[in-house]
């Protein structure tokens, strides 16, 4: 929660931008203010009373307030509720030099000491005030509950559970603080709807002092004067006084009569510049502002642009290296294609050769076989035929036996896989053979 730190009444002005709707709580009615603060004016929207809230079923004036809002064109305002005075206990707690960020955590710590509940359950919130001194409201924890439900049953959504004092003090702070000459101090009066005097004032002694009396209006002042330590002779001034002045202000939001609901919505609508003590818990509390969706849609659209560039810069990119491998393929396309040509030629004149060693080498090994058949077929055997191919060789004549023929071939190096295929006697006892068998080409 931002501190309590002193700006220009000129750059208040400059900073004020917000809408919020208010609504006090009072005995059988309610009091529901809608407000737009720009840099320039403040604009109250409307004003609408509900009564006999405490009676009436939810729904129904939860629809009224719906209709309300709906044709301000406010419909998606959250409210920030004022509690009853009656139900708040508010207390100032001096914490000179205590670090912001360990704020709550001090107040906390003397929680138990600023409130007669014991040990119920509360609920409590601050704000800062000067000097190093806090606003602190505390409240049963089954009184927010109660309220809580019954605005959400009517369909309310709740941003904020305050009280008059920090309404009070927040809504004086639009105006920058010690704005517009009351910087030694002030008493400020108003009437309630009920007809008491509502007092709010501010003095160097005592931060903030806020009541309600049943009293004369001089006798309230002298008694609010004197809790503020301020002179007997202070006079007293109006609330509206105090309070940013409206440009546009419908008559039915008297500022005389009853200005708490006025200073709630301003309050509302300008939280972060004047902070009001709010009482609900944070996981309890709405948010109006369509403000709040800003950083996620900008992030959403910078990711979309990012993944939008990376793709196109990626598809620029593919297509440039493309023209560019092309251009580089173009350059040396002639060169490979002769590179091609000659290689053709060479594994053409290769295989030439290749053939022609063939060649030479067969007639080798054509003499080299019939070599080895001279050898090892021996008298009394004799050949009449030889037929020699690539792969095979056919043999015919005549010996005394033709099985042992095949096994003789077999053993050579140049011959495989024998067999005969027709033999037959003669009259001279010999026999007549044909036989074949597979040529082996040695390793060269």
């Amino acid at each position: 929660m931002p501190l309590d730190i002193p700006i220009s009444f000129d750059a208040r002005k400059l900073l004020r931008f917000g809408a919020g709707v208010g609504i006090e709580i009072g005995v059988t009615d309610l009091e529901v203010v809608a407000a737009r603060v720009r840099p320039g004016r403040i604009h109250v929207l409307g004003r609408l009373t509900i009564a006999n809230y405490a009676t009436r079923p939810a729904a129904e004036w939860g629809a009224d307030y719906a209709h309300f809002l709906k044709s301000l064109g406010i419909g998606h305002f959250c409210a920030t509720v004022l509690l009853q005075r009656r139900d708040v206990i508010v207390r100032h707690v001096a914490l000179p030099g205590v670090a912001a960020k360990d704020i709550e955590g001090a107040i906390r710590f003397q929680l138990d000491s600023l409130h007669p509940y014991g040990e119920d359950d509360v609920a409590w919130g601050w704000s800062p005030l000067a000097f190093g001194a806090m606003l602190v409201g505390i409240v049963r924890r089954e009184v927010v509950q109660r309220f809580l439900d019954l605005f959400t049953e009517a369909g309310i959504r709740v941003a904020s559970f305050t009280f008059s004092a920090a309404a009070m003090h927040a809504a004086v702070r639009l105006n920058g603080a010690g704005s517009k000459g009351h910087a030694e101090g002030f008493v400020a009066l108003s009437r309630t709807p009920a007809g008491a005097v509502e007092v709010y004032g501010e003095s160097p002694a005592r931060p903030v002092f806020s009541a309600e009396f049943g009293l004369a209006p001089e006798r309230a002042a002298s008694l609010a004067l004197a809790e503020l330590r301020l002179p007997p002779e202070t006079i007293p001034l109006k609330m509206e006084d105090v309070l940013p002045r409206p440009a546009v202000n419908p008559a039915e939001n008297d500022l005389s009569r009853n200005a708490l609901p006025y200073a709630t919505a301003l309050a509302g609508a300008c939280p972060r510049l004047a902070p009001a003590a709010n009482v609900l818990a944070p996981e309890q509390r709405h948010s109006s502002s369509r403000a709040v969706y800003i950083p996620t849609i900008a992030l959403g659209a910078i990711l979309l642009l990012s993944a939008g560039a990376v793709f196109g810069y990626s598809k620029y990119a593919e297509h440039r290296y493309l023209e560019q491998l092309e251009a580089e393929i173009a350059k040396v396309q002639p060169t490979a294609m002769r590179a091609d040509a000659l290689d053709r030629e060479i594994q053409h004149a290769r295989d030439r050769a290749k053939l022609l060693d063939q060649f030479r080498s067969q007639t080798r090994a054509d003499l080299d076989a019939l070599n080895e058949l001279t050898r090892i077929i021996e008298p009394p055997a004799w050949i009449r035929n030889i037929t020699l191919s690539r792969d095979s060789v056919r043999i015919q004549g005549e010996a005394p036996e033709a099985a042992p023929l095949v096994k003789i071939l077999d053993s050579s190096p140049l011959f495989e896989n024998s067999a005969i295929e027709s033999s037959t006697r003669n009259t001279g006892g010999g026999e007549i053979f044909l036989l074949h068998a597979s040529r082996k080409y040695p390793a060269q």
